[in-house]
């Protein structure tokens, strides 16, 4: 496989997985599943993130190898930072990024263990 067809798969389902633990909760076909990958989320960032730094995630290191195969250099340390400069074009302060991430994360990771719990207390 090309490293410039991992470069965009990684973008395309990185990306992806990011709008579905921003929404997945909504749906009710969905709800399940997205308390399983905000979990995966968590676990990454809090609890690899003990070893690897705070917000380690899989598939952002992943992506930087392809990167750095590709000639890419000094990745951002934010995936979402990453997003928000390639695709809107905007530089924002990384550590604002930062804390929107963790504020909006926690937010959806709320809201996904509510709506799940909800659905599971009715009879």
């Amino acid at each position: 496989m090309g490293y410039q067809f991992l470069n965009i798969f990684f973008f395309v389902f990185h990306s992806g997985l990011i709008l579905f633990n921003l929404t997945g909760w909504i749906f009710p076909k969905t709800k399940k599943l997205h308390l399983i990958t905000v979990g995966l989320t968590a676990f990454s960032w809090f609890i690899l993130g003990i070893w690897y730094g705070w917000g380690y995630c899989y598939c952002t290191d992943w992506h930087w190898e392809v990167r750095e195969h590709l000639g890419y250099e000094d990745p951002p340390d934010s995936y979402i930072h990453f997003l928000i400069s390639k695709l809107l074009g905007l530089e924002l302060d990384p550590k604002l990024v930062d804390r929107g991430t963790l504020i909006l994360f926690l937010i959806i990771f709320a809201a996904s263990v509510w709506v799940n719990r909800k659905r599971s207390s009715q009879p």
